[in-house]
């Protein structure tokens, strides 16, 4: 019952934001117009400018005109301060993008990089809370692009001589490992939401081929948030045993694109899902996804 109130609260704050947005500059120049047009009349007739008893009104009629000519641009540079189109922030963070993804009846968030293992530590918890409070989510769609493990990989390897990559299979084996373990989980809360009849959940996995070099992070197709892996991170197993190259997701800083911001952060996003649907269009099923028939 609080969460039911708590969203027909903020959908009413939505509304009466709409209309102060829609109404707010006709209600602003009207008044202003107004102003500029009694100080004119209150200037050139006597009986109405004693009425006012001023004597200075032509000053004022003029400041009025002048605010009515600057007012847009002076509301256009409020938004833009107010509402940055590009900030950096750590994968750390990702949670609450997560949290604020899931205010939406309908979810989408898409995953491109190494493991996804931020974000999945994220969309566990969010998950789990759907059991007991749904909120206003109805559908949930999660895509998770991870490279294609089965192949040779400069990127995570063993590091060689002269600090050179060597590719280590079973490294590769360990880290998607990791991903069918990330996948299986998700999978399965997603059977057990859309079992109980509440919220409609689809999680998959696909594979790319390549080295993990982008992070990527699509929010509601209207935030896209984007780093780079230090590719020259390393890591031992154990305590004096070999280094791997093994980029460090959690350590990634992230720039954050949103389509609430200028044309040109709108183009970006835009921009961003269409690579990203395409990748996944081209992305393979990864071979621990294939059932053995029944």
């Amino acid at each position: 019952m609080a969460a039911g109130t708590r969203t027909s609260g903020e959908s009413g704050m939505g509304r009466l934001r709409r209309v102060q947005e829609r109404y707010e500059p006709v209600v602003t120049r009207a008044l202003l117009l107004a102003i500029f047009a009694t100080g004119l009349v209150a200037q050139f007739v006597k009986p109405v400018g004693d009425a006012l008893e001023g004597k200075a009104y032509l000053g004022g009629a003029l400041l009025s005109l002048v605010g009515y000519v600057l007012y847009d641009q002076v509301k256009e540079l409020s938004s833009s301060v107010r509402v940055p189109t590009r900030v950096l922030v750590s994968s750390s963070e990702l949670g609450t993008f997560v949290r604020e993804a899931f205010q939406a009846r309908k979810v989408e968030i898409s995953f491109l990089g190494y493991t996804g293992e931020t974000l999945y530590n994220a969309l566990y918890h969010r998950l789990e809370d759907l059991f007991d409070s749904p909120g206003p989510t109805r559908r949930v769609t999660i895509r998770m692009l991870v490279p294609d493990f089965g192949l040779p990989m400069s990127v995570p390897s063993r590091v060689g001589p002269d600090d050179s990559p060597q590719d280590d299979p079973d490294f590769r084996k360990r880290m998607e490992g990791r991903c069918r373990e990330y996948d299986s989980i998700l999978l399965e809360l997603a059977e057990r939401l859309t079992a109980a009849g509440r919220v409609v959940v689809e999680c998959e996995y696909r594979l790319y081929p390549g080295i993990p070099r982008d992070k990527i992070c699509i929010f509601n197709r209207q935030r896209v948030l984007h780093g780079l892996y230090d590719l020259s991170a390393r890591m031992r197993l154990e305590h004096m045993g070999p280094e791997f190259y093994d980029p460090k997701g959690f350590k990634t800083d992230l720039n954050v694109w949103s389509r609430e911001g200028t044309a040109a952060a709108e183009a970006a996003v835009a921009t961003w899902n269409k690579h990203f649907d395409d990748l996944w269009t081209l992305a393979a099923t990864p071979p621990w996804r294939h059932r053995p028939t029944p």
